[in-house]
């Protein structure tokens, strides 16, 4: 890849980085919202040359909340770090043949793409397969049967709601889409390993991965379905505790709350220890029948045993009850809300290699992180998201060969846009800083 003309210069000095095994992968993204951009950016950041394809305008999701105040969204710049952007109009038939090019083109770094539509005939695996037979087509749909679903729907459908949140209350929805984040990971993992595949036969292939699936695997894979179909009990809102153990929220005499989980015996017996209980819980446990050093006891004992510990942390304040426990090897922290955590910035952000300041454009500088995965002791920086079509000509001219009179002429047919910026001061692939 050193050589090769078609890669950026920026990208060619990711060879010689241990956190870039996937350099020399070329990936195609034609994607919007969580699991799809996430699943490239997730490459992107491993050293994989990632392509955005955007219809002329962006994608839908480039306004999507929060916002800065420039109307730039944080949420898209989260999830787009890294990666080069092209724009280009796929409701015509000329803008949808260049897009196949960059799917089918490429050489042995090529031929693979990542999209969460099937609206696009000429863009569908039969149809690539057709003009490149070792095709990698990552799909994601919401149902298996390829029906529409979002997250949230997807919450709904597989019960999650339903257990979540205090015991009385309706259906509660999590503010974290945990199915699109595992769905994105799921995509990439599909990807590596249909590329592995392809790398020891010559063979291509499609991914498909479901949304909904993707709920039903990890129900069945944590008892949940089990325990459905085999117990006649149904499975019960329980608030903070955590099932199955002895783990639940709380509050100080200043008003802070803490979570505390012991999920051994020695977190127990260390939490009664330094609270002063082990006597009080032991004669509890012979006033109840109940043998408290087992988790499952513990467990169905939760709420007098939170009655009892609750009475020790509502006497100290915070900094008393947090001295107490740096002593133990409980597990627990102080609740913060997210204006919390980075206002903590020194200690969170400035100091955790994961971190480093971005300098985004439409948006300035900000902490931000990069891939969570350490190689050979190596984390991959964050790397600024691109603007609306930003690589459009380097992309075309260096992967499709196309001249100036080409782009010129693509332009004048509205099939690609006149950059609204001047692209020597875009943002380059190394604009992060510690």
């Amino acid at each position: 890849m050193r050589d090769d003309p078609a890669v950026p210069q920026e990208l060619r000095e990711r060879e010689a980085r241990p956190s870039q095994p996937l350099r020399g992968m070329r990936i195609i993204e034609i994607s919007s919202y969580v699991a799809t951009p996430l699943s490239g950016m997730t490459l992107a950041q491993l050293g994989a040359d990632v392509i955005r394809i955007e219809s002329v305008g962006g994608a839908p999701d480039r306004t999507r909340l929060p916002l800065a105040d420039s109307g730039t969204s944080l949420y898209w710049s989260g999830l787009n770090k890294g990666k080069r952007a092209i724009e280009v109009d796929l409701a015509c038939e000329q803008g949808r043949r260049l897009v196949a090019e960059l799917i089918v083109g490429g050489g042995r770094r090529g031929g693979i793409v990542i999209s969460n539509s099937e609206r696009t005939p000429d863009l569908t695996y039969e149809a690539l397969r057709e003009r490149r037979p070792d095709l990698i087509h990552v799909l994601l749909t919401g149902r298996r049967d390829g029906g529409t679903a979002v997250d949230y729907t997807v919450q709904a459908a597989t019960g999650f709601p339903l257990v979540t949140g205090p015991e009385g209350a309706g259906p509660v929805n999590h503010l974290l889409p945990a199915w699109d984040v595992a769905a994105g990971l799921y995509l990439a993992t599909g990807l590596l390993a249909a590329e592995r595949h392809r790398l020891l036969t010559g063979e291509g292939q499609q991914v498909r991965v479901a949304l909904e699936d993707v709920a039903l695997a990890t129900a069945g894979s944590l008892g949940y379905l089990a325990e459905a179909q085999l117990s006649s009990t149904p499975r019960e809102r329980i608030g903070n505790y955590v099932y199955g153990t002895f783990g639940r929220d709380f509050t100080t005499a200043d008003g802070e709350r803490l979570m505390i989980v012991t999920l051994t015996p020695r977190h127990w017996r260390e939490l009664l220890a330094v609270t002063g209980l082990t006597d009080a819980v032991s004669a509890l446990g012979i006033a109840l029948g109940a043998d408290l050093e087992e988790e499952s006891e513990r467990y169905r004992h939760r709420k007098v045993l939170g009655g009892l510990l609750a009475g020790w942390f509502e006497t100290r304040t915070i900094a008393q009850a947090e001295a107490a426990l740096r002593t133990t090897r409980v597990l627990w922290s102080k609740y913060r809300s997210f204006t919390d955590l980075a206002a903590d910035g020194a200690r969170l952000l400035r100091e955790n290699p994961l971190m480093a300041q971005v300098q985004q454009p439409g948006i300035g500088s900000y902490w931000a992180p990069g891939s969570p995965v350490v190689m050979a002791g190596e984390q991959s920086p964050p790397e600024a998201s691109p603007r609306v079509g930003a690589h459009t000509d380097e992309v075309l001219r260096a992967e499709l060969g196309l001249s100036s009179g080409d782009l010129a002429m693509l332009r004048e047919n509205g099939v690609i846009q006149q950059p609204t910026h001047d692209p020597e001061k875009e943002i380059d692939y190394h604009g992060a800083t510690r």
